[in-house]
């Protein structure tokens, strides 16, 4: 039975200095949006410049100071990663009127920049697609030209490495490699540059230091990054771990996790979070496997072939990648003081 260690700590993600050089293999993360009202207070305790740079309204300036602090935690990031290791962010643009004016805030743009100054390679990015009730799609005169904006419904996944491609030189690494493998028809979706179909999470965090926050990211969106970009056994990072989404993300899926947090007051919540893990890894776990049959049954009733066989499983995959994937439950072995550990068996279909 393999098994996972995860481990909450109360600290700043500008620092990392629990996190040493070059022991993560994945960061996944969703930073404070600058230039997003929700966040100004978070920034103004950040960077005294931020703060008198919103009240003389210069949101240029503004910006450039809260992301200066931002750029601290690429920084670190880059640091703690393995070579080849990646760094998975979600982030949004912000649209204000400040000074007077209303206009965009490339935070996707800028963070880029500061990735790439801290020494990340940037790859191909994801759209993720927000799904939106709202009645009205545009801001500005209605129907009148020539003053109405474009309503935003999008936020970027950036996707960055550090240094080349991963080695996977060892024979145990290359084993690791084949089982952490996804199905073909995964791949064809969680590789597509555009991601529809996933909500923002609202998150009540109560009053004083636990803000409300909104639109917080997924659980599916950190679990297809987890799938996509480590392996079992290997560690994931959040430097914003919030309520712990990259964490249960990683545990479901083998992988070892530390979440950083600078808010004390969600401790609790993260470990709330923590407690699903069983129920989540075996529900995710089997909707993949009974997904993937439903994809065979309907592929061979269209007359076309699938041409390989599942060693662990039976079943017909698309490809020889996949003849050795194994997706796994959770088992809580034990949890308390900020750190959980779960053995995890193989997950069978469903009887």
């Amino acid at each position: 039975m393999k098994r996972s260690s995860h481990q909450l700590v109360l600290g700043d993600a500008r620092e990392l200095g629990a996190v040493r050089d070059a022991t993560v293999d994945l960061v996944v993360t969703s930073p404070p949006y600058p230039m997003i009202e929700m966040w100004d207070e978070c920034f103004r305790t950040m960077s005294p410049a931020a703060g008198q740079a919103l009240d003389r309204g210069d949101g240029t300036a503004a910006l450039e100071a809260m992301h200066r602090q931002l750029d601290r935690v690429w920084d670190q990031a880059h640091r703690v990663l393995t070579p080849g290791g990646f760094a998975c962010i979600n982030i949004g643009d912000a649209t204000r009127t400040i000074g007077g004016q209303f206009q965009l805030f490339s935070n996707h743009a800028r963070i880029l920049a500061g990735a790439q100054r801290a020494g990340f390679t940037v790859l191909p990015d994801i759209l993720w697609r927000k799904p939106t009730n709202a009645p009205n799609k545009f801001m500005g005169s209605g129907m009148l030209p020539a003053g109405a904006y474009v309503t935003y419904e999008h936020e970027y996944v950036l996707i960055l490495r550090k240094g080349g491609k991963r080695r996977f030189a060892s024979q145990a690494d290359k084993a690791r490699r084949r089982e952490s493998a996804f199905f073909w028809e995964e791949r064809n979706v969680w590789f597509s540059d555009i991601w529809q179909g996933l909500r923002g999470v609202g998150q009540k965090l109560g009053a004083g230091p636990a803000r409300k926050r909104s639109a917080a990211f997924p659980l599916e969106l950190a679990y297809r990054l987890v799938a996509m970009y480590s392996l079992q056994g290997d560690t994931v990072l959040d430097p914003f771990v919030g309520t712990g989404t990259t964490m249960v993300a990683a545990a479901c899926q083998a992988r070892n996790s530390v979440g950083v947090e600078l808010d004390a007051s969600l401790e609790s919540l993260v470990d709330e979070s923590m407690g699903t893990v069983p129920a989540v890894a075996a529900d995710r776990g089997q909707q993949r496997i009974q997904a993937h049959l439903g994809f065979v049954e309907a592929r061979q009733a269209s007359g076309k072939p699938v041409k390989h066989c599942s060693e662990r499983y039976g079943f017909p995959v698309m490809t020889l990648q996949e003849k050795d994937l194994v997706l796994h439950d959770a088992q809580v072995v034990s949890a308390g003081g900020g750190r959980w550990e779960f053995g995890h068996g193989e997950l069978g279909p469903a009887p």
